[in-house]
């Protein structure tokens, strides 16, 4: 049987990389306009949520390489959260027909419904097809807050677009709302302290001991927390007050290549800090009292960008059309690039999710990586997760944490799809009025 195993794992990946050669970037079409590159590239992107989604429960494969030593199994909870916002959008703009996608999304919904859950949240890997956790590292084996909370950003957007009165989308709905009741967000506080933490397990229980201060990528799980709709699970307003924004690198002030951060680390950060809690957050006027938070994500991504400009390093490719520093894989495994934690490498990622943000950068940057850097970087499944020229490295994997904002904010900017959906939730509006958030989803 071990044999025969091996057998599988080595021709699934054959067949990978037999498809992966099967595709000519030189051959990608060119002298496109603005808007129809845009949609290219969301399509092209779709791909990985659609065509490489598991076959057994519609999730999001963590990422197209095999690695970790578990093969082709491993589903990514967060990395899934996005791909279904990517399915609304796929569904908007008519490439998959509306009860496909419902369908496709119910499988998933019904899926969750039978997998591995600890108080009600999902680990950070499951096993696609039986849905029995897959660790995450020796001690990370039971809930992941952070990662639960991405998915049902997009469960929530799912269950607010699929809103018709019929059989699948009623149920559709029905079941993520099972889902979303049934999160004990109180437990996380760890026995009642006015902060989240991020994981818990039945075997090492708090061993991980990560409690979640900002400012980072975690906003949208205090956001949720503040929204539970089940009396049982809801935790004060001061886990958010008292908690997230009560640390030594949450409040900022200062200035990084004349440029204002209110909020975080010197210089930013990863750019995915503004990418994650803000697919379905919309941050055009919402503040609070620490911070303005499209000044905090537009100001955040210049720092990254000015930063790639003046190339302090002096790496290879570096300039106004090729910048965009976050987490991704890079030429001797993964890092978390920044301008602190400058290594050579471009993420395409970071430039694309900051569309919104930076529209006119954006395209600078997008136009640069399709027309001067697609034959090396433009694959079946848009483009690949980062390359580092200065190295004359040229990543052939992708990410589903990476690929999933380049379509759903590129979105957002477009039409503003996702961030109306997730707004709309009335236990979202109730969460955000809760923490003292203004909005002009609240007038």
């Amino acid at each position: 049987m071990k044999k025969l195993f091996f057998i599988i794992i080595i021709c699934a990946t054959a067949h990978q990389l037999v498809a992966q050669k099967a595709f000519d970037a030189k051959n990608r079409p060119k002298n496109l306009s603005d808007t129809a590159l845009l949609e290219l590239v969301q399509q092209q992107t779709f791909r990985y949520f659609w065509d490489f989604a598991h076959p057994v429960s519609g999730m999001s494969r963590e990422r197209s390489n095999n690695s970790f030593g578990y093969g082709d199994e491993v589903v990514t909870t967060g990395g899934t959260g996005f791909g279904i916002m990517s399915v609304i959008v796929a569904t908007e703009r008519k490439w998959i027909g509306r009860d496909t996608a419902a369908k496709f999304l119910l499988k998933m919904v019904k899926f969750l419904l039978k997998a591995d859950s600890y108080h009600g949240v999902f680990p950070h890997w499951l096993h696609g097809a039986t849905g029995k956790t897959i660790p995450f590292s020796r001690k990370d084996d039971g809930a992941d807050l952070v990662e639960t909370s991405y998915l049902f950003q997009g469960l929530l957007c799912a269950r607010q677009y699929f809103n018709s009165n019929n059989q699948i989308e009623r149920e559709l709905r029905n079941r993520i709302g099972w889902l979303w009741n049934d999160i004990e967000w109180n437990w996380f506080t760890k026995g009642g302290e006015d902060v989240l933490y991020w994981h818990w397990s039945p075997n090492n229980g708090w061993a991980m001991n990560f409690p979640v201060r900002g400012f980072n990528e975690c906003l949208i799980m205090y956001v949720l927390a503040a929204s539970c709709p089940n009396e049982r699970y809801t935790v004060p307003s001061s886990v958010y007050h008292r908690g997230w924004a009560q640390s030594d690198f949450f409040k900022n002030g200062k200035e990084f290549y004349g440029i204002k951060l209110p909020l975080g680390f010197d210089y930013g950060g990863p750019l995915f800090f503004s990418h994650y809690s803000f697919l379905g957050l919309n941050p055009k006027g919402l503040k609070d009292r620490y911070a303005d938070y499209w000044e905090q994500n537009r100001n955040h991504t210049l720092i990254n960008r000015e930063h790639c400009v003046r190339n302090p390093k002096n790496y290879k490719g570096y300039g106004a059309d090729c910048w965009g520093l976050t987490a991704s894989d890079t030429y001797n495994g993964y890092a978390a690039h920044s301008p602190t934690e400058d290594l050579g490498t471009i993420s395409p990622t970071a430039a694309l999710s900051a569309f919104p943000y930076t529209p006119e950068y954006s395209m600078q940057a997008l136009k640069h990586f399709y027309y001067k850097l697609g034959d090396k970087i433009w694959s079946e499944y848009g483009f690949v997760d980062a390359f580092n020229e200065t190295k004359n490295w040229y990543a052939q994997s992708h990410l589903a944490i990476d690929q999933g904002p380049i379509i759903v904010m590129i979105e957002n900017y477009r039409t503003g799809l996702l961030w109306n959906l997730f707004m709309s939730c009335e236990e979202v509006k109730m969460g955000l009025k809760k923490l003292n958030f203004d909005t002009p989803y609240l007038k």
